[in-house]
């Protein structure tokens, strides 16, 4: 904003001044929509040496270039490309990293869309995944191969919620000169900051807390010096871009995502410890409790935690119970993202779909979202539900 860089500033700052300058908004707080595609130019020199601060519609917007900028500051990063949606910018920042006749590492516990990709997209151009445990550490340089050119994160898996070794892993591919990249979404730049613990690109879904009221599909990718070049050239090839509006509400979104992830934090873990009490449930998947799997690094390398995890039922329990649980919730809705203002619960079983671990949680697992409901009447609807679940054997 203005003359000053706000870098220097705390992060609860930095957001509200990111990616607006009231200078060139005629003294308005907040930047104007700019809606489109074709630039003029004053003259034949102009147009053929391309002197414009944005040649065509598909280079961005002022609006688009406010929120690129403002997360490569939040991100610390030397750059940010955006994309339609979080799948998009998954894409985007793979389709930077790999070419044909390449091996790619991804975690068993990635996001499933990230392995249909693989399978739908990247397979068809000859480009080889293997899956890995989460869990593996810096032993992940015993499956660098001649070809391996790129890492890829997810930390914590958004279902099983294994947290990785994030600096191991990336010290490991740097030495092999292999690219990372690491789905970021959960925590956001707020609580973990990828590319400070070694992370080439980082990705968001800003369709969840930065968005954060369900009505957004944003995606975002920042690199650091190395890499930023390499995403800004594989963005210009495909112009895969977000309408102004989009990226208008993630501006929006933007003011106040510290205070809501503050808020789904102790929301998150004010709900876990009470379903920890509870007898229906044999455990829960949470970063920040001792019990999920990699809470050791958890504590080691992120600020906070957001307000998505994961409970396991005791055994006992049926799916008939389960949706006898689900179907008549007064409150939580069944739905896939998070982040936004309303609570989420869904059934879920990665057994299906892994293949380099094998999902044994001991009993059906639930994916629960925070919303911002009132707290008491959250645990009533859950307190209902497992009356409900008890009822069917």
């Amino acid at each position: 904003m203005g003359h000053h860089s706000p870098s220097d500033f705390n992060i609860s700052t930095q957001i509200t001044q990111l990616g607006r300058d009231t200078s060139r908004q005629a003294g308005f707080v907040n930047a104007p929509i700019y809606r489109g595609s074709t630039v003029v130019f004053p003259t034949v020199d102009d147009l053929e040496h391309n002197r414009a601060e944005f040649n065509y519609g598909t280079m961005g917007t002022p609006t688009i270039a406010s929120l690129e900028n403002a997360w490569s500051v939040l991100a610390g990063a030397a750059g940010t490309v955006l994309s339609p949606s979080g799948l998009g910018a998954i894409s985007l920042a793979l389709l930077t990293t790999l070419k044909a006749g390449d091996h790619l590492l991804m975690p068993d516990s990635v996001y499933r869309p990230t392995r249909n990709f693989c399978a739908g997209m990247l397979a068809k151009m000859g480009i080889e995944t293997t899956y890995y445990d989460p869990l593996i550490g810096a032993e992940i340089a015993s499956l660098f191969r001649a070809n391996t050119t790129t890492l890829f994160l997810e930390s914590p898996g958004s279902q099983s919620f294994e947290i990785q070794d994030v600096p191991a892993m990336t010290q490991a591919a740097k030495k092999q000169g292999i690219a990372t990249i690491i789905d970021n979404t959960w925590a956001t730049p707020i609580f973990f900051r990828a590319h400070e613990h070694g992370c080439d690109l980082s990705l968001e879904a800003g369709t969840k807390y930065l968005g954060g009221h369900s009505d957004l599909l944003m995606g975002l990718v920042s690199a650091n010096d190395a890499w930023w070049p390499r995403l800004r050239k594989t963005y210009d090839l495909m112009a895969m871009l977000p309408g102004a509006e989009d990226c208008f509400l993630a501006l929006r979104g933007l003011r106040t995502m510290h205070l809501r992830l503050k808020e789904a934090e102790q929301r998150g873990l004010e709900m876990a410890h009470w379903l920890q009490a509870r007898p229906e449930v044999l455990r829960v998947l949470h970063p920040a409790l001792p019990e999920c799997p990699g809470h050791e690094i958890w504590k080691r390398d992120f600020t906070g935690s957001s307000g998505l995890f994961s409970l396991v039922l005791k055994p006992e329990f049926t799916k008939a119970g389960g949706a006898n649980m689900l179907d008549h919730m007064r409150i939580f809705a069944m739905g896939y993202s998070w982040g936004g203002f309303e609570s989420l619960i869904i059934p879920f079983n990665c057994a299906d779909y892994r293949t380099a671990t094998s999902w044994q949680p001991g009993g059906l697992t639930l994916r629960i979202q925070m919303g911002l409901e009132d707290m008491d009447d959250l645990k009533n609807d859950l307190a209902a539900g497992f009356d409900r679940l008890r009822a069917v054997r």
